[in-house]
């Protein structure tokens, strides 16, 4: 047998407006629907009820009862809002929840006592339920029974909270009156006459002669009377959004005002984030403005954050960006969740940004400067030399668990050298007979070295190389012509140039060549090489087709 528990919220109008406006607690107030003469109460506090204002009074006869009662309109929106919040209090419970009506939701507690060990089981989780509806704001009551109605008739005692035993619903009910089974007027003036005045006597009567008699309705009273419910608990599953809102006293026309109203809004969603673990990726802003009209905005955050501060300091920057056109009388907050970003603990360097303080300083960034000129930036796979564009800043999630280290170099990342740094390279040549020129010599940082094009007599070891900071310079006049195609066999720096690379050449790969805005003044003609240095590590030089000239473009890391 299942056990339900029931979450009520009693007189649901004035506990929507008290959290929205707490600051209104333990003061006279009423909640009036209607305009006008036409205005009637339909709920009214503990201090308001002790004048004798009752619902159903006009606005007219509770302010001659009580001058100083304050009356406040019935908010739809904030009643929707916290209605969503008492869905969200119902989960800490159980997974399977259902919305009843806006003040009442049920919970499928089944075998949820053996996570509250001890003599009070059911009551624990009953407390437990009333303190997460605390925490967002709402004053609830709990029943925990085997049907939803006699959970729901539990939860209406002010004795909270009230367990009725597993199979005691026909004892729990008997000495209620009828009007608590929720039985039309008309079915319970018919009982009445035949002497019937509580719950036990309806359910002591024969259940075919009730059927016979007072037919489908008559049937189904009588079960409710023994406590029996046929319903099914049916899930409900919750929105893809958390909604707030409010609907204000006076129209508002400045910003400091609508800001100061926004605050609690923020607060109260905050805390609904918070106790589902998510965070605002996306806030749209609805302001109802006076005469007519509705001002939409969209704010969308660089990264998940919760923090009050940040959003309602991209609320003002919004506003001020594009103030509303009219005074706003009610506004609502539509917060699409998503998961927050956790940032990476760290024991020995610098703390990391907040994940919430790297939104806010996009966000602001992005509201002075434009959205399209804050982001991060990404390479251009394409023939002109870093070619980069801006792409939205999405830092990547933490990983969910540890990947095993990547087995070899694997993809390795170039560290471009700005600017280049001018290199002296002695090359190998090709001769037409594959004779080698005995008159190999180095040159100064701006020659055209000779050149020999000869993969594997570079790699003999009684090849005789030298370092071009140990060879004569010659004018380049003197130089043989430099072919197509060459082999870097040493590489070494300016003196005093950094990074210091300096070394033969073991293995080099290349040329690639690069051809770039010829129709300019100063084109771009470049061959590009990859060299592992004998002293160890791993560069990307190019020469210049133009000049001749050898340049350090980057370092592998």
């Amino acid at each position: 047998m299942p056990r339900i528990a029931c979450i009520f919220a009693p007189c649901f109008p004035l506990a929507a407006r008290l959290r929205a406006e707490p600051e209104l607690g333990g003061k006279p107030i009423v909640i009036c629907r209607g305009d006008g003469t036409a205005a009637r109460v339909i709920a009214a506090s503990r201090a308001a009820w002790r004048f004798g204002l009752r619902p159903g009074t006009t606005l007219a006869q509770a302010r001659s009862r009580l001058p100083d009662v304050i009356a406040r309109a019935h908010d739809v929106v904030a009643e929707r809002s916290a209605s969503e919040a008492l869905l969200e209090a119902a989960t800490t419970l159980s997974p399977r929840v259902e919305a009843g009506t806006n003040d009442r939701v049920f919970a499928d507690i089944s075998g949820m006592e053996k996570l509250f060990p001890g003599d009070g089981g059911e009551s624990e989780i009953g407390r437990t339920a009333m303190l997460a509806a605390e925490v967002l704001s709402l004053v609830v009551q709990v029943g925990i029974a085997d049907t939803k109605l006699a959970a729901r008739i539990a939860a209406a005692n002010p004795d909270s909270p009230t367990i009725v035993p597993a199979g005691g619903e026909a004892a729990f009910l008997a000495p209620l009156p009828l009007s608590r089974l929720d039985l039309t007027q008309r079915l319970r003036e018919t009982l009445g006459k035949w002497g019937v005045q509580t719950a036990g006597q309806l359910a002591a009567l024969p259940a075919d002669r009730v059927t016979a008699r007072l037919g489908p309705a008559g049937e189904a009273a009588h079960r409710a009377a023994r406590g029996e419910d046929p319903e099914p608990l049916l899930p409900h599953h919750p929105p893809a959004t958390l909604t707030e809102g409010l609907e204000l006293e006076w129209p508002v026309v400045t910003l400091d005002p609508l800001l100061a109203t926004l605050r609690p809004c923020l607060e109260r969603t905050h805390l609904r984030l918070a106790h589902q673990d998510l965070a605002c990726t996306l806030l749209e802003l609805e302001l109802v403005l006076e005469p007519e009209g509705v001002d939409r905005r969209l704010i969308r955050l660089p990264a998940p954050a919760r923090d009050v501060e940040a959003l309602l300091a991209l609320i003002r920057l919004e506003i001020e960006a594009r103030p509303p056109e009219g005074p706003v009388a009610a506004f609502r907050c539509i917060v699409h969740p998503d998961r927050p970003r956790t940032g990476q603990l760290t024991l020995f360097g610098p703390p990391e940004i907040h994940p919430d303080r790297l939104a806010v300083t996009l966000a602001r960034l992005a509201a002075r400067l434009g959205p399209d000129r804050v982001g991060s930036p990404r390479v251009v796979d394409g023939h002109l030399p870093e070619r980069t564009i801006s792409v939205p800043f999405t830092p990547p999630p933490p990983p969910k668990s540890r990947t095993a280290p990547r087995r070899g170099r694997g993809l390795l990342a170039v560290r471009a050298l700005r600017p280049p740094v001018a290199l002296e390279v002695i090359v190998e040549e090709e001769e037409s007979k594959g004779q080698r020129d005995s008159s190999t010599v180095g040159a100064g940082p701006r020659a055209r070295p000779p050149q020999v094009h000869d993969v594997e007599r570079v790699r003999q070891p009684d090849h005789l190389h030298f370092f071009a900071s140990q060879l004569p310079s010659v004018p380049a006049s003197q130089l043989p012509g430099v072919p197509a195609s060459q082999r870097p066999i040493s590489v070494a720096s300016e003196t005093g140039a950094k990074p210091h690379i300096q070394g033969l050449v073991r293995v080099a790969a290349g040329p690639w060549s690069l051809e770039e805005g010829w129709w300019k003044d100063e084109p771009i003609a470049r061959e590009y090489w990859d060299v592992e240095l004998s002293g160890g590590g791993l560069y990307r030089i190019y020469r210049d087709s133009t000049s001749g000239d050898w340049f350090g473009d980057g370092v592998y890391d």
